[in-house]
Order: C-alpha cells, then structure tokens, then sequence
C-alpha cells in the first residue's frame, strides 16, 4: 500500500477498547480525516482532550481565490465531524455535539463530548463501513437511473441537519445548470490568481503527495503532466474543460443541490454534515459522487442557480450522484499532522 493511502486502511478491529477516552478519540479521528475537501486540501485541525475532541478550521489551508470567506473549509470541517460522530456511535459511545461553542475562537467548528456506552444501530454499522469505501469519482457514469428510494433517502438525511436535497430533474433545468457549470470553468480559468491557487494544489506525482490533486484531475494530458503546474499557471484551458464538465453534468444521472435557508457558518458546518451523510447512504447503496461546485463559487453564477432549481434559499454544493468505475482513493496526511498538542498555540 502507498504511504499515502495508508489511512484508508484502518481496522476496526484496532479500537483500543480498554484504555483512556482521549485514545479512543484519537482512533475515531483517523476515520475523521477521510471526509472529502476540495482540491484535497483536508483544511482540519484537531485538539484532543481528556473526554473530548475539538475540530478546528485550518485556515493556513484555505482557497482564498474561491472560497473567500471559508464556506467551503466549514464544510469540509462538518464533513469531518460527521464521520467522527459515525466512528463514535460504531464503538458504541454515546457523545454531544456544540456547533461553533466560541465565539471568541471563530476557527473552532465543534466539539464533541465522549459520552457513556450506548447502542450502536444497524444504520450505525452501515454508514461506518461507508467511509473507508467512499471516494470522490470524477469519471463519467454509467447511463442507469438512480432508485428513487436512495434519493428518498438521501433528502431525509439532510433534512435532519436542516438541509435541503433539491434533485434538478427536469431537462431543461439540467442543460441549463450544465451551462451554468460550463461558463463557471470559462470565467474561473480566465482569471490567472484561480489558476495560480489552483496550480498550487496540483500534484504532479500524486503518489509522492499526501494532499492536492492528481494532475489528471485538472484535465492535464499525460504527456504535459511534468508541467502541469506551470502549465496551469500560464494558459487558459477553460473552454476545453467548460465542454468536458457541461458533458459530464449533462449524462450524470442525478445532479442535486444541497442549500440552506441561512449563509452563515452555522449552516456551513451543517451542510458538510448533512453532505457527509449523504455520500455515506450513496456510497452503502453502490453509487458513485463527485461535486460540480464551480458555479457556487460565483456569486452571480450561485444566484442563477438557486432560480434554475427552484430553491428558496442559498445552493452550497452542486452534486453528482451515480453508476461509475472504481477509482483509486484521493491521499490522505497522516492524523499526526493534523493534532493540535495541548501547549501549542490556538491555530
């Protein structure tokens, strides 16, 4: 196994089950860390103490250039919560969660309170064998329909975090958000600071890495892969990459938006929860996912899509669901890396 995919190989079979809580945090924390972040930022940091864990916004991690404010770090860091509270409820812990407990401390997103033995539920056991399963596929998928049942599913799951799960089914709705994602990747490659943060988190030899994209991923051929970075620093391939993206989201069989009647941080880390969550039902029931959020990261292009699916509220992650290949999982930094010591200084 590469050093880097390492930590999608935990065991359950290795919780420490006779020893102190803040061991048996640490185990948990390593499931934790294999939520999804974009461009593989994984932007968390986590302090361990005596009967809790606290889950910290890495901001030395941020995408300034599309994500200004953090939105999407917050979601990442609810993402991360989420699976914490799965591994949590899988080792059979009851525990409490206070969103945002400090006002005062803007970069601490959670805190989780490790409580007595509880059960743990079929649901439980589901969803927990999910995350070492669930990896990000931006291959195109199969032409084959999505059950109406999962996406039941799945909307009653971010209903529960106070989200909305607002599948576009109509098609001239889905042509109309492919566009919408095709002229988000024209404006955001013609804009040379996207394409300098962008090359920033290009990995030219992925295996080597433990964050950042494979150059593929970008739409670099193999042939310039050497390159890649510098590559993408200097030339606008937004046009090739708006055509490839419009196609995928036009044959992607379900395209949803995820939204929340408030934009504060609050519903940021609830949406990465609820996002979590439901990418843990897809992956149990054999799906595939990926995000389509370039349109998200433009105000105008965010607002457009709000009309196009009908949504009352703020669109906060534009998802692809369904049938696709098997694909390798994205890396991971070792939790070691991410541990805040308790004479350390707040991030």
């Amino acid at each position: 196994m590469k050093t880097h995919l390492a930590p999608w190989s935990i065991s359950a079979d290795d919780f420490p089950t006779d020893t102190y809580a803040s061991d048996q945090l640490e185990f948990m924390l390593r499931y934790a860390i294999l939520a999804p972040s974009n461009h593989n930022t994984q932007p968390w940091l986590f302090r361990i103490n005596a009967m809790n864990a606290e889950v910290y916004a890495d901001r030395r991690r941020m995408l300034p250039v599309i994500d200004p404010e953090g939105r999407e770090l917050a979601i990442s860091c609810g993402a991360a919560l989420y699976n914490l509270r799965i591994a949590a409820e899988y080792f059979g812990h009851t525990y409490r969660v206070e969103l945002l407990p400090n006002s005062a401390q803007p970069e601490l997103m959670a805190r989780l309170d490790l409580g007595l033995e509880g059960e743990t539920s079929s649901e439980d056991v589901v969803l927990f064998h999910a995350i070492t399963q669930r990896h990000t596929n931006r291959k195109p998928f199969e032409d084959r329909a999505v059950p109406e049942n999962v996406l039941a599913d799945c909307a009653a799951a971010a209903q529960e975090l106070g989200v909305q799960f607002q599948v576009v089914s109509e098609e001239s709705s889905r042509q109309s958000v492919a566009d919408l994602v095709a002229e988000a990747d024209r404006r955001q490659w013609a804009d040379r600071p996207f394409r300098v943060e962008l090359a920033h988190w290009i990995r030219t030899r992925p295996d080597d890495s433990p964050d950042g994209l494979p150059v593929a991923a970008a739409g670099v051929k193999d042939w310039l892969s050497f390159a890649g970075p510098m590559w993408i620093r200097t030339f606008d391939r937004g046009g090739g990459l708006a055509a490839s993206d419009r196609e995928i989201a036009v044959h992607s069989p379900v395209l949803a938006v995820l939204s929340t009647d408030q934009d504060h941080p609050l519903a940021w880390v609830n949406t990465g929860q609820a996002l979590q969550r439901i990418l843990l039902v897809a992956t149990s029931e054999g799906l595939a996912s990926s995000f389509l959020n370039q349109p998200i990261e433009i105000a105008d292009l965010r607002n457009r899509l709000a009309e196009i699916a009908g949504l009352g509220g703020y669109p906060q992650v534009l998802l692809r669901l369904g049938y696709g290949p098997e694909v390798d999982p994205s890396p991971r930094r070792a939790l070691r890396q991410m541990l805040i010591l308790h004479h350390t200084a707040h991030p």
